[in-house]
């Protein structure tokens, strides 16, 4: 067999010296990404774990366990890295060094901004404009109800592990409503989408950033204004949900073996439409996640770069 050199007269061994530069001279070794349950999230992680692979060398492994789960991993080694939190202040006071084993630490804000609320989608916005605020929401209560709501209206809740406190804020402001989890993102989706298309009551808990929106524009039910402080009872909740700057949170002995995707977690942050176009390619365009990470970042080289430093 004959080796041809490459344009300009490098050799195979520049070549080889040049791609180990690339990857970080090919010592990033395994990163240990948790995948908590929804799309968004799978976005943010392949989407991460495409330029760590692509440009750092290193060996991604994806691990779907929930959040708090995730969580328990940093201490003892299975997770580095979680991309996307939404606001955990009884696991930071357990895994922050402040007050806990300070396994975990805060690495900054991934650029997402999180929004939870009640929605309904909004074909039944525009027949029952009232129906968006909560305090209407008792004279339609029969309309909502379901074979699993027990007389009451449904309130559709996600999935169970979420950040959560609609049982409270249903019963605190005194709503006929029954809180049933729907169990999953995926779950939720099709029941917004299936209300839409053939015109039922629905009334749900779900969130931005996500890649529904685009298709369906769901309407937001007014709940009294969040305050500081108005969720610290988690039994006493009777507010809307707050924005949140979401966040990376990572392992704190992952950090201290300094390999080269720490800096590349660290400079992460992406907009909500580059998450929802990402989350888009999977759910709705059937892409494998790699693979739409990887289209994502053939055509985002320059805020790869950024991430790169």
């Amino acid at each position: 067999m004959v080796v041809l050199a490459g344009c300009g007269g490098s050799s195979i061994d520049d070549q080889t010296k040049e791609n180990e530069s690339k990857a970080g001279g090919g010592d990033c070794g395994e990163v240990n990404m948790a995948i908590n349950p929804w799309v968004g999230y799978e976005a943010s992680a392949y989407v991460v774990g495409a330029v760590a692979e692509s440009e750092l060398g290193c060996t991604m492994n994806y691990k779907e366990l929930k959040e708090d789960v995730s969580w328990q991993g940093f201490g003892t080694g299975e997770v580095d890295v979680v991309i996307e939190d939404w606001g955990h202040p009884d696991l930071e006071k357990k895994f922050f060094a402040e007050a806990g084993d300070g396994s975990a630490e805060d690495f900054g804000p991934n650029g997402n901004v999180g929004i939870i609320g009640w929605f309904v989608p909004p074909w039944l916005a525009e027949e029952h404009p009232d129906i968006l605020e909560y305090e209407n929401l008792n004279k339609y209560a029969k309309e909502f109800s379901t074979s699993e709501s027990g007389g009451k209206g449904q309130f559709l809740g996600a999935d169970p592990s979420y950040v959560q406190f609609d049982e409270a804020i249903v019963s605190n402001l005194g709503l006929d409503f029954k809180v049933v989890f729907s169990g999953s993102e995926a779950a939720s989706i099709t029941a917004f989408q299936q209300a839409e298309k053939n015109k039922e009551f629905l009334i749900g808990y779900f969130y931005e950033p996500q890649w529904l929106f685009a298709d369906v524009d769901l309407q937001r039910v007014n709940l009294p204004e969040y305050t500081d402080g108005c969720q610290d009872d988690p039994a006493k909740v009777d507010c809307d949900y707050p924005e949140t700057e979401l966040k990376k949170i990572v392992s704190t002995s992952w950090v201290d073996e300094g390999g080269p995707a720490v800096d590349l977690v660290k400079n992460f942050t992406w907009t909500n439409d580059d998450q929802n176009l990402v989350a888009k390619y999977i759910s709705e365009d059937g892409m494998k996640p790699a693979d739409a990470a990887k289209k994502w970042v053939d055509e985002n080289q320059d805020k790869v770069d950024a991430w790169l430093g």
